[in-house]
C-alpha cells in the first residue's frame, strides 16, 4: 500500500502516533487509506451541500473496507465573480486547485482518491490533479440545480443575466426583476442548464472517470446520495484491481469525451479544459483534432441556454449513457474503452434508447456537425471557438463594422447605454489568459445584447464565454491581443466577416495596412501583483488550454 509510507514499520512510529491522535485505530492502520477531496464551501450554490455528498462517499468507503480521509480545496463561483475583477481569478483557480491537491497527496501518500467537485474550474482542476497523481481515482459531483419558474415558464441563471439588458431597455419592471431574482435558482446544485459546470460533470462521466448518472442526477435527489455512497464503495474495487487514472484516460477516452461534447452542445469552455486535462495526461489534443471531431459528430441535444430543455430533462431521458448509446449506433464511441465501472459497452447495455426529443436520433440530429466549431482566419491564426449550437441560423454568416473595446466593462457600458447597433461586431480584447489576465468570461455583455433584443450583433473576444452564453459569441481568439495577435490591430469601423459553416473569420483589412498598424502597436502595461502577476508570466495561449508553460 502507498499509505505504508506513513504507517508501516518501526520507523513510522511517530507517524502512527499522529494518526492515532486523530482517532485512527490499529485495525484501520491495516486497511487502505482513501483521500476524499471535498470542494464544499459557503460561497457556491453548487457546493453548499457537498458535505452531505462527502459523508455518503465516506460511508461507502467504510462499507467496502477502506479508511476515508477528507480534505478541502478552493472554488470560485463564476456567477458571483462575473463582470468584475473577481472573474480574473476564475480560470486562474484551476491551476491552484490542481497544485493544492498534488501537494496534499504527495505530502500525505494515500492509496486512492475520491474527488467531489461540482462547478466550473473545480472539475477540470481536480481532473488535472488526478492525472498527475495517477492513483486509483473516481469522481462524484454534487449534481445539477433544478430549473426555476417565472411567469409560467421554466428558467435558469442565464435568464437573470439577460434580465439586466431587458431592464435597461425598459422591457421589464422592478417587480418582475425581483421576481426573477427570487425564482431563478430554486435549489442547491450546479446551475440548471448546459453551462460549464454541468458540461464538465457530464464529460467526466463520458470520459469514464465517474459512475453513470454523475452528470445529470439532480442535486436534491436521494439518487444523488446513493450514487455518492456507491462511488465510495467503487473506489475500493478500483484500488483492489489497481486501475489507475492512466488506465482510463487514454486517447480513445478523450475522443469519447469530445464526441459527447459535440453531441450535447456543451460550453465552449470545455475546449480549454479538455485540452488542459489531456496535456496533464500526455495525450495529444489540439484545436485541429477538436475541429475534426466536431465536423464528424452530430449534435443530438440542445439544452438551456440554447433552448428550454434543462439538465433534469436530460436525466429523465436517460442521461449521458443514452447519448453515448445513440452515438455508438454509428460507431462514434469506442465501447472497449475502460471506465471506473467496466468497459463503456457494458454501461451502454443498461442505458435507455434515445427518446428522439431531448436526445435526438442520429438519423434526425439537431445539426449534422457538433455543437462547437473552431474558426480560423487572419483574425485568429491559431483558432477561435464558438458554441455554434446556440447561434441563431441568421447569424451563422455575418458581416459588420467592428466596435472595439479594450475591456469588458467598456463594452458592457456601451451596450447598456444604447450605443451598439444591429449588425455591429463587438470586439473585446486584452481579456485573454495573459492580457486580462485570467481570460474573463463575457456573459454580462452577451446577456445584455440578448436582453435588449440585439440578436443581430456578434461578439468576438480573446477572453471566453460562460456556458450560459448564447448567440454569435466567438471567444478564445488566439493569438490574444496582449501577445500581438491581429485582434490588437482592429480599429473602430473595420469590417469583420464571420462564416461559421465554413469555419472562417476575417478582418477585411489588407496585409499592408495591418503591417503598418503593427509598427505602431505596443501592448498596454498593467500593474499586476500577487497571484495574477505570477499567472500572467506563466500562462500559455487559449489555443493550448491556457495551461502553464512546461
Amino acid at each position: 500500500m502507498r499509505s505504508d509510507l506513513i504507517k508501516a514499520g518501526p520507523q513510522r512510529t511517530p507517524h502512527r502516533a499522529l494518526l492515532k491522535a486523530m482517532g485512527v485505530t490499529d485495525s484501520e492502520m491495516k486497511r487502505p487509506f482513501v483521500a476524499v477531496v471535498n470542494s464544499k464551501s459557503d460561497y457556491i450554490p453548487g457546493h453548499i451541500h457537498l458535505n452531505d455528498i462527502c459523508e455518503a462517499v465516506k460511508a461507502g468507503i467504510r462499507n467496502a473496507g477502506g479508511v476515508p480521509f477528507e480534505f478541502s480545496t478552493i472554488g470560485v463561483c463564476d456567477g458571483i465573480s462575473m463582470n468584475h475583477q473577481g472573474m480574473k481569478y476564475s480560470l486562474c483557480s484551476r491551476e491552484l486547485i490542481a497544485d493544492s491537491i498534488e501537494v496534499m497527496l504527495m505530502a500525505h501518500p494515500l492509496d486512492a482518491v475520491v474527488f467531489i467537485p461540482n462547478c466550473d474550474k473545480i472539475v477540470p482542476g481536480m481532473l488535472m490533479a488526478a492525472c498527475r497523481l495517477d492513483l486509483p481515482s473516481i469522481f462524484v459531483s454534487g449534481g445539477p440545480m433544478s430549473a426555476g419558474k417565472f411567469q409560467g415558464k421554466r428558467i435558469g441563471l442565464s435568464d437573470t443575466f439577460e434580465a439586466g439588458g431587458a431592464y435597461a431597455a425598459g422591457k421589464i419592471t422592478d417587480e418582475e426583476l425581483k421576481d426573477l431574482e427570487e425564482n431563478a435558482c430554486p435549489t442547491c446544485g450546479s446551475c440548471s442548464g448546459m453551462y460549464t459546470a454541468n458540461s464538465m460533470n457530464c464529460l467526466t462521466e463520458a470520459i469514464g472517470m465517474a459512475l453513470p448518472g454523475n452528470g445529470t442526477i439532480p442535486a436534491t435527489s436521494a439518487a444523488r446520495r446513493r450514487l455518492a455512497k456507491e462511488t465510495g464503495e467503487r473506489i475500493m474495487e478500483l484500488y483492489k484491481q489497481d486501475i489507475k487514472v492512466s488506465d482510463i484516460l487514454t486517447g480513445d477516452a478523450f475522443l469519447n469525451a469530445l464526441r459527447s461534447d459535440m453531441a450535447l452542445g456543451c460550453s465552449s469552455n470545455t475546449v480549454l479544459h479538455l485540452t488542459a486535462v489531456a496535456h496533464e495526461m500526455g495525450v495529444d489534443m489540439d484545436l485541429n483534432l477538436i475541429d475534426r471531431v466536431g465536423r464528424q459528430t452530430p449534435q443530438l441535444c440542445k439544452l438551456s441556454p440554447a433552448s428550454d430543455v434543462f439538465i433534469e430533462d436530460l436525466n429523465a431521458a436517460g442521461g449521458i449513457q443514452s447519448v453515448l448509446k445513440e452515438l455508438s449506433r454509428e460507431r462514434l464511441i469506442d465501447e472497449e474503452a475502460l471506465t471506473v465501472s467496466g468497459k463503456v459497452g457494458d454501461r451502454l447495455q443498461k442505458a435507455p434508447e434515445a427518446d428522439g426529443d431531448v436526445i435526438h436520433k442520429i438519423e434526425t440530429p439537431i445539426r449534422k456537425d457538433g455543437g462547437i466549431a473552431i474558426l480560423r482566419g487572419n483574425l485568429a491564426e491559431e483558432g477561435a471557438v464558438v458554441k455554434q449550437g446556440a447561434v441563431l441560423p441568421e447569424m451563422m454568416v455575418h458581416e459588420g463594422p467592428a466596435r472595439v473595446f479594450d475591456c469588458e466593462e467598456d463594452a458592457s457600458d456601451a451596450i447598456l447605454s444604447g450605443r451598439i447597433n444591429p449588425g455591429d461586431v463587438v470586439v473585446i480584447r486584452y481579456e485573454g489568459p495573459k492580457g486580462g489576465p485570467g481570460m474573463r468570461e463575457m456573459l454580462n455583455p452577451t446577456a445584455a445584447l440578448a436582453g435588449m433584443g440585439l440578436d443581430g450583433v456578434a461578439l468576438i473576444t480573446d477572453g471566453r464565454f460562460s456556458g450560459a452564453t448564447k448567440g454569435a459569441a466567438i471567444g478564445h481568439v488566439s493569438p490574444e491581443a496582449a501577445a500581438g495577435g491581429t485582434i490588437a490591430l482592429v480599429k473602430e469601423g473595420d469590417t469583420i466577416s464571420i462564416d461559421i459553416p465554413n469555419r472562417h473569420m476575417e478582418l477585411k483589412v489588407s496585409d499592408e495596412e495591418l503591417e503598418e498598424r503593427r509598427k505602431n502597436w505596443t501592448a498596454p502595461q498593467k500593474q499586476l501583483s500577487g497571484y495574477l502577476k505570477r499567472y500572467a508570466s506563466l500562462v500559455t495561449s487559449g489555443s493550448k488550454g491556457a495551461v502553464f508553460k512546461d
